[in-house]
């Protein structure tokens, strides 16, 4: 069948005159200044301005030069947005552009070379791996079908506490609190309690996560100068491969013990099981042993040591000021009684509570920089030239203590998340731009959910 000549032509012109627009649009995006941002010095650009504090001092320099602000960092572009407008623009106008992330030198050991999802890129895998997840762990119905698991181990927990107090020997809050968390994930996960108060394997697993945390909150020269990255200057990548080995020895023995004892949970299967039964799709996706390792290092890592610092937070702030603890108290005696323990479902009548970690998310957000987004190709944001390959920081500190936004930014005041204050209206569950502790768009934190119960 001959082609249709005027077809043909038809089709020709249609794809000239999108060549000719894609170009003159790209023409024209270069034309536009880039964001305003401090010069720096050569070859290292701003990074000594950027400091061990880098929240607070990309706060600082925003003041300056605006909540759109471009830095060179080493070799690498980076646009940081620092209020609740900008981080609309990029999050929201422009999310599926900014999806993907970089590829720290850092993080790439620990995370099985990006086959997990956290610093994976956005792509068909990164989708399934979210989507299993939300549909057996971190989604609404999920989650609340493992509140046993959740309801065990805290009791577990205050009766290690109530233990400790007795003997009138310290408890140290983040201790009890990680050691908690990484049962519920055990627990879930692999149908195991990982952590117990005494043993070696207990205090090999908290090891090898405390040095994953550590490790990868180090500054690495070589995430800013990829030419020189090979040297390891300062050996955190050698201490990170080695990590990786232990963490990866000990999840495969887990894994193993798990696959061995399939037949014990017949009727009752964990996360990895459901995974493991979910791992092909009708359309040929597939999810490999190696993306499994990958996502339960992830679950480790950010399931534990944020939620209690979150909560340690807010106890510390309760214990500064004495009449929001006696006020949160005394909510929980009226809702909750002192004859009984408090269950998930009295945490919807723990209004002031609630508000308290609000407030605590709000001034000390576990992660006061979003993890970094990045975007392949060039884009305009607010009349300015973000270049292709730029990287993307949102200051979820800064967006917290704007004080065009929140009153006195700095003082402790969970009233404002009370009806009638200036953050009710505000949802932390990534809509509202100026209340964004778990982030927000397509890399919005999945587990967001779960940080909120555990912390109440």
């Amino acid at each position: 069948m001959a082609l249709d000549p005027y077809l043909a032509a038809a089709a020709a012109l249609c794809l000239l005159l999108h060549l000719l627009l894609r170009g003159f649009l790209r023409r024209s995006t270069s034309r536009l200044p880039l964001p305003p941002g401090p010069r720096g010095f050569p070859i290292i650009g701003a990074l000594p301005l950027v400091g061990a504090k880098a929240h607070a001092n990309l706060a600082r320099l925003a003041k300056r030069y605006g909540p759109i602000m471009f830095l060179r960092l080493g070799s690498h572009g980076c646009v940081v947005a620092s209020n609740a407008d900008a981080a609309r623009a990029f999050l929201k106008t422009l999310d599926a552009q900014f999806a993907n992330r970089p590829d720290p030198l850092s993080a790439r050991d620990v995370t099985y070379q990006r086959q997990d999802l956290v610093m994976a890129d956005y792509n068909p895998t990164w989708k399934l791996l979210r989507k299993v997840c939300s549909l057996h762990m971190l989604g609404g119905k999920a989650f609340a079908g493992w509140a046993a698991v959740r309801r065990d181990e805290f009791g577990r927990m205050i009766r290690s506490m109530h233990g400790l107090a007795t003997k009138d020997e310290p408890v140290v809050l983040p201790d009890v609190l990680v050691c908690a968390l990484a049962n519920i994930l055990g627990m879930v996960l692999v149908s195991k309690r990982v952590f117990d108060t005494h043993g070696e394997e207990s205090n090999k697993f908290k090891s090898i996560v405390l040095d994953m945390l550590t490790g990868g909150a180090q500054f690495n020269i070589g995430d800013f100068f990829p030419s020189i990255a090979w040297m390891d200057l300062q050996g955190i990548q050698a201490k990170m491969r080695s990590v990786h080995v232990r963490f990866d020895a000990m999840l495969t023995k887990l894994l193993l013990e798990h696959e061995a004892s399939k037949k014990e949970r017949q009727g009752r299967p964990d996360f990895i099981d459901k995974l493991t039964e979910n791992r092909v799709t009708e359309d040929g996706q597939t999810i490999t042993d190696v993306n499994i390792k990958a996502l339960i290092s992830d679950l480790f890592t950010a399931g534990t040591d944020t939620s209690a610092v979150i909560v340690e937070w807010a106890m510390a702030e309760m214990l500064r000021n004495p009449v929001i603890l006696k006020r949160a108290q005394a909510e929980a005696d009226a809702v909750v009684g002192r004859d009984r323990l408090l269950e998930e479902s009295d945490l919807p009548k723990l209004t002031y509570l609630q508000a308290v970690c609000k407030e605590a998310l709000r001034l000390h957000p576990s992660t006061p920089l979003s993890l970094p987004h990045f975007s392949y190709e060039e884009c305009e944001v607010g009349g300015y030239r973000i270049p292709s390959n730029s990287r993307l920081l949102v200051n979820v500190w800064a967006i917290g203590r704007d004080p065009k936004v929140w009153p006195d930014p700095l003082v402790f005041d969970p009233d404002r998340f009370v009806a009638g204050g200036e953050g009710a209206k505000y949802d932390p569950q990534g809509n509202d731009f100026e209340f964004i502790p778990f982030g927000a768009g397509r890399r919005i934190c999945s587990g967001k959910l779960a940080g909120m119960i555990h912390m109440l």
